[in-house]
């Protein structure tokens, strides 16, 4: 599958004050930057889904270039920087966003859904990339 090709969004930043979770894996500043996506063939299409957890519908925007399809989703602080009592900060704020090869979508059809922190796009496949599904008899 050529289609639906995520591009790299992996950006890695040393923190000297991380090693210890970056060491073990348990690093998170990376968890929510990736989007985690599932992606299913449904033999005329394919259904891409994605993890927004505690966005709101309006900051997410669904781009297309070419044929290079962009999720992006701009999450805001709603705190003061310099919050008193706060020990540790792990929720994330910015804009996140990921890339998909689109080229054998039929993109006039893209459809999306936002429920419940997860996002879906049903992507049809062009026509000629549709599995051709029938019985051959057998001479």
């Amino acid at each position: 599958m050529f289609e639906l090709t995520p591009y790299s969004t992996r950006r890695t930043v040393y923190d000297p004050f991380n090693l210890f979770n970056d060491f073990f894996g348990t690093n998170s500043n990376n968890a929510i930057a990736e989007l985690r996506t599932d992606i299913t063939d449904k033999g005329d299409a394919f259904v891409l889904e994605a993890d927004l957890p505690g966005f709101k519908k309006e900051d997410i925007k669904i781009d297309l270039e070419n044929d290079r399809l962009t999720i992006s989703a701009t999450r805001h602080s709603e705190h003061e920087e310099n919050k008193s009592g706060c020990i540790r900060r792990e929720r994330h704020f910015g804009t996140f966003e990921r890339s998909f090869d689109v080229s054998g979508i039929e993109t006039q059809s893209i459809r999306a859904n936002y429920t419940d922190g997860v996002l879906t796009l049903t992507l049809p496949k062009r026509p000629e990339l549709v599995p051709d599904n029938r019985s051959i008899s057998i001479e």
